[in-house]
């Protein structure tokens, strides 16, 4: 009954829509009527700019971070690594589906990867840096968000595998299920990519005229 009240908690943590209260309490505007329509961290960063953009990120990611730290209120998971982490990575998946799909947005949220980042982040914060290596190399490379975001989801599951060596199925489980649904979630971001109209975003100049 706890982890069942911890699920639901989880869920209504990351359910949280930091982008559609920020755009509307502070520029009179709904997020999600303007850019890709996404209620998320990048979407925010092209309309709204910069410092909104990034304090989004940053609650998302928080969302993540926290659901699964609920899993130290229950004292058992602490004697045992393997059920904490299957626990964990249970929790963060609540928080992702509920950013995707916010009670308190009427279920139309973003794509989840802020708080993708911040779950991974408080589970393994290695392989955390090391996501964030891939995507700012893309990025720097492409200045594609949308690209940098899939090459980092498809490298989880491969260090995952490969580099780190997990040993416990359910998170190696859970990496390749996050690459799947990154991908699933920038199914337009790819057709846009395959026809040419992604937009990039301007690194070091102020306007971007490809």
């Amino acid at each position: 009954m706890n982890e069942i009240i911890l699920i639901i908690l989880a869920y209504l943590l990351g359910s949280i829509p930091s982008a559609v209260w920020i755009s509307k309490y502070f520029f009179d505007i709904d997020i999600r009527d303007y850019g890709s329509g996404n209620a998320g961290a990048t979407n925010t960063f092209r309309v709204l700019g910069k410092k909104a953009g990034s304090f989004v990120f940053a609650i998302d990611m928080l969302k993540g971070f926290l659901a699964v730290d609920l899993a130290y209120f229950i004292s058992r998971y602490q004697m045992d690594s393997m059920a904490l982490t299957n626990f964990q990575v249970t929790l963060g998946l609540a928080a992702v589906i509920g950013h995707i799909f916010p009670i308190w947005a009427n279920f139309k949220g973003g794509k989840g990867i802020a708080t993708l980042f911040g779950m991974i982040l408080a589970i393994q914060p290695i392989v955390a840096v090391c996501l964030i290596i891939v995507f700012m190399l893309m990025l720097l490379v492409t200045r594609y968000v949308s690209l940098s975001s899939i090459a980092a989801s498809i490298a989880f599951p491969v260090m995952i595998f490969f580099i780190f060596r997990e040993p416990e199925l359910m998170y190696r489980i859970f990496a390749l299920a996050c690459a799947i649904l990154v991908i699933l979630t920038h199914h337009k971001n790819i057709n846009r990519l395959l026809n040419g109209s992604e937009n990039k975003i301007p690194l070091f100049k102020k306007k971007d005229k490809s």
